[in-house]
């Protein structure tokens, strides 16, 4: 396990030197230029998907609030593929309350030396960069290599993305909190406005101009629908119907650029048959994950955002059925359905069956043998 250390806070400065180091190094490094922009889309844009929360996974992504030792502790013991330790709603705003739970988060994570969580399971939620918080939270964040990926509430354009990578290339080269060999800081951007969801090509679509090295790395869209709604005025409801449209272009937003979507909190967290609805609505939607808000819902929430036996046994159908149809110079094959029939599977389907039998090998599934 990687052992979290606070490293010294160097001044600040006046906030026009640091806007001029910022440019000046951008100048200098060059990262405006095309080769250096398109550094992530180089090796495909799936490729930005394949961070640390891609290789964990990141079926769900449970918060923690900051505010008690006691919670703090229990979450070295969760599950959670991801857990969000939060700075943000579950602290009371008073400036007292904030600066307490920042501190004691801080301290948290650097005296856990052996029983820390391994980094590609850290995440800190920050308060807004609106916010007279956001400044000392992401310094703290910077401060803590083990913290690998940011949480970034309120994100309504890529402007506000723009402003937290100018607080990351700050902590790199003006504080050297960090080394740019470390691996990328990773954002996930939330979506909770109208305004938001009016600019999610520009949000899904950004990338820093110091380059992710020392600017951080989107990695996924995360929807918080409650904000959401009082945001719009829609009226949240079991059906979800009313949230069908803004999920949906969501998903489809987020996997347009290679990004991970994680769906929103289940507010119901004491009706599990209710949770697991939700959950496997938000999986056919084409979501990666979701948010939890309380330790019960970690495990329907990871069981049921793999594939099931059913579409594990399918897909190894597919891949095997398709094998014997190359074989024989075809590029279709039929597959036997459950109580009768044939199905045709051609070339798009190979490719879901494929992602089925990556998913359920990663989430240590077995896959039948169907030779």
């Amino acid at each position: 396990m990687l052992t979290c250390t606070i490293r010294s806070l160097r001044p600040h400065g006046s906030s026009s030197l640091r806007r001029g180091v910022a440019r000046s190094a951008a100048r200098s490094t060059s990262t405006s230029s095309p080769s250096s922009r398109t550094e992530d889309s180089s090796s495909g844009k799936g490729a930005r998907v394949g961070g640390e929360i891609g290789r964990n996974l990141g079926r769900s992504y449970l918060y923690v609030p900051s505010t008690a030792e006691r919670m703090l502790e229990k979450s070295l013991t969760t599950p959670s593929d991801v857990i969000i330790y939060d700075l943000e709603d579950s602290v009371p705003p008073s400036p007292a309350d904030k600066a307490s739970a920042r501190a004691r988060l801080a301290h948290f994570l650097s005296t856990r030396a052996g029983s820390l969580l391994a980094p590609e399971r850290i995440a800190m939620r920050l308060n807004s960069n609106a916010t007279p918080f956001f400044a000392e939270d992401i310094l703290q964040a910077m401060r803590l290599p083990c913290v690998r990926t940011l949480v970034l509430p309120k994100v309504h354009s890529a402007q506000d993305l723009h402003h937290v990578s100018e607080e990351i290339y700050l902590a790199y080269r003006a504080h050297k909190f960090r080394s740019p060999d470390d691996p990328p800081v990773q954002l996930v951007a939330s979506i909770e406005s109208a305004k938001a969801m009016y600019n999610l090509g520009e949000i899904a679509s950004w990338q820093s101009s110091w380059g992710a090295a020392t600017g951080g790395k989107l990695v996924a869209l995360l929807f918080a629908a409650e904000d959401y709604c009082a945001d719009t005025g829609i009226i949240r409801t079991t059906s979800r119907q009313e949230l069908l449209y803004t999920r949906s272009h969501i998903v489809v937003t987020a996997k347009a650029f290679g990004l991970g979507a994680i769906d929103m909190v289940c507010v119901n967290y004491k009706d599990p048959e209710y949770l697991r609805d939700e959950c496997a609505d938000g999986r056919r939607l084409g979501f990666t994950g979701k948010q939890a808000i309380h330790p019960i819902q970690v495990d329907t929430i990871q069981s049921t955002f793999v594939p099931t036996s059913k579409e594990i046994l399918r897909a190894a159908k597919i891949l095997e059925q398709m094998k014997k149809a190359h074989l024989s110079n075809r590029g279709a094959a039929g597959l036997e359905l459950e109580g009768g029939g044939m199905e045709m599977i051609d070339a798009p389907m190979i490719k879901q069956a494929e992602n089925v039998v990556r998913i359920a090998r990663a989430a240590g599934l077995s896959i039948p043998d169907v030779a």
